[in-house]
């Protein structure tokens, strides 16, 4: 059996991108995981050519269903703004993607014999990740024909996936148990290891929950974008943590206030900077770049945190709580200095009234916030 082991570092860099094209011609193989458990990989390429990883505790050798080959749509392109200097992607495509389809017509479930076939032709998976059908960005998209004065344009050549959490059409992150969420992680830590390898700067796995953030599709999931450069908020934390500021210092410092719960060695926490009402961030106490970095104890223990966060928020709040998830790693280069957090963004600032993002905010990017961060940490401390 071939275990995977994967460096990060722009001194192993053609290392591994020789073994990322060797490692995504193989079917199924068993990961390199801080779990206890064997956590097993395949990959199936799509009727239209694009790709599809499944995860599991189990072997992922079920046999894969008929499906359509549909439209393969290739991205947009990268246009930068001349006065905020930071880049914004356009993809007309997107703009025709799947809109709330009824339960029936579930494009994230497990496929059936004798229906249409779902994104995920098996009959049962554990964890899927595929590459979007309405990617904004993807390896093979072509440069920008044309130019525009005064603009710089760029080649929108990131990648875009989806990732199923399970099979089932409800639940949330609260409500999966311990070894799914676990799972989860180290598919996120998968995903992180092979993006880097084919040669993306920076990876964001997130989670839009909730009609009220805009999401599409109800079913369980998140996404993945993987960029080919590093955007300006994370260049920015970059240089914070590279000119010394010290986020495990400021976890332990502020425990007494702003601490909610810890576990494993990672604490969730409301940071006092929070720009949204009922922000928190979940971190490792102690400094590490990304969840590659995680001891089993820290694996399993961001796992919780996960979900108990997510509990906490239903609890408060009565009800299914709309946020914006997005875990913050190190970007390639600087695994010796960056601190992952994975923030959560509430919009609600209480049970009926949302949290806009309104004409200040986007304007200057100066937030205006109505609950206090210590009290963030208080009432959710309690639940």
């Amino acid at each position: 059996m071939l275990t995977v082991r994967m460096c990060f570092g722009d001194t192993c860099q053609p290392a591994k991108m020789r073994l990322y094209d060797t490692l995504m011609s193989m079917d199924i193989i068993q990961l390199d995981s801080a779990l206890q458990e064997a956590v097993y990989r395949r990959r199936h390429l799509k009727a239209d050519g694009r790709e599809l990883f499944l995860y599991g505790y189990t072997r992922p050798d079920y046999e894969a269903l008929s499906e359509p080959e549909g439209e393969r749509i290739y991205g947009g392109e990268l246009r930068r703004h001349p006065l905020r200097q930071d880049w914004s992607i356009y993809a007309a495509a997107r703009q025709n993607r799947t809109y709330k389809p009824s339960s029936a017509n579930d494009p994230l479930a497990p496929s059936a014999v004798g229906k249409p076939a779902t994104e995920i032709p098996f009959e049962t998976f554990e964890l899927a990740v595929f590459d979007n059908r309405f990617p904004g960005m993807h390896p093979d998209t072509s440069a920008p024909q044309s130019q525009i004065a005064l603009l710089n344009k760029d080649t929108a050549n990131g990648k875009c996936e989806v990732i199923v959490y399970a099979p089932e059409q409800t639940g949330s992150l609260a409500l999966l148990s311990q070894s799914q969420r676990s799972l989860l992680v180290q598919a996120w830590i998968d995903r992180y290891q092979a993006h880097f390898a084919a040669g993306q700067k920076f990876v964001l796995p997130f989670e839009n929950r909730g009609d009220e953030v805009g999401v599409t599709l109800h079913h369980p999931h998140g996404q993945i974008y993987a960029f080919p450069f590093v955007p300006a908020v994370q260049q920015k934390a970059v240089d914070a943590f590279e000119g010394g500021y010290d986020l495990a210092k400021g976890i332990r410092d502020w425990t007494e206030d702003y601490s909610i719960c810890t576990q494993g060695g990672v604490a969730a926490f409301a940071p006092p900077f929070a720009r949204y009402p009922y922000e928190v961030w979940v971190a490792p106490i102690e400094r590490q770049p990304g969840p590659w970095a995680f001891s089993r104890e820290q694996l399993e223990g961001f796992a919780a945190l996960l979900g108990d966060v997510t509990r906490r928020y239903d609890a408060f709040f009565g009800r299914s709580c709309p946020y914006m998830l997005s875990l913050q790693a190190s970007p390639v280069g600087f695994d010796s200095s960056f601190h992952f957090t994975a923030q959560f963004y509430p919009i609600l600032r209480s049970q009926d009234r949302l949290k806009y993002f309104a004409c200040v905010e986007h304007a200057t990017n100066v937030f205006t916030v109505d609950v206090m961060p210590e009290e963030t940490a208080r009432v959710l401390r309690k639940l």
